[in-house]
């Protein structure tokens, strides 16, 4: 599943909503946000990559690809596809690989009640 330019958060205001009420959990390569809302037709997805997480812009570009291929890859299993949904690297994620960047994703993510369990999944 490859995601449309309408999956993207495109107005600073809505960033500002997931984050002052939308609920977050951080992990040690990033943290994820996330804000239901019943008018949204599918998921909006953003992602923050400041010059803390990486120096040089083609890092933050592969850190946003991998970002991206990841919410791809989980978005079919999500509980509900009707809400916002904010990544943000964090300090390192450009020097993990992208399967430690992957884990601490899914672990966020299963936290936050997006995804289901392991045990939970059939």
């Amino acid at each position: 599943m490859r995601l449309p330019r309408t999956c993207s958060i495109t107005h600073r205001s809505d960033f500002e909503r997931v984050k002052k009420t939308g609920q977050s959990k951080a992990g040690r390569f990033l943290i994820l946000s996330t804000l239901a809302d019943p008018k949204l037709e599918t998921i909006r997805t953003g992602f923050i990559t400041t010059k803390r997480a990486a120096k040089k812009a083609h890092d933050r570009v592969l850190l946003r690809r991998r970002l991206r291929s990841l919410v791809q890859l989980y978005a079919p299993d999500f509980f509900e596809m009707r809400r916002y949904l904010v990544t943000i690297a964090r300090v390192g994620a450009a020097e993990a690989s992208f399967a430690d960047i992957e884990a601490d994703w899914v672990r966020q993510a299963r936290r936050l009640g997006i995804l289901p369990r392991a045990d939970q999944k059939s």
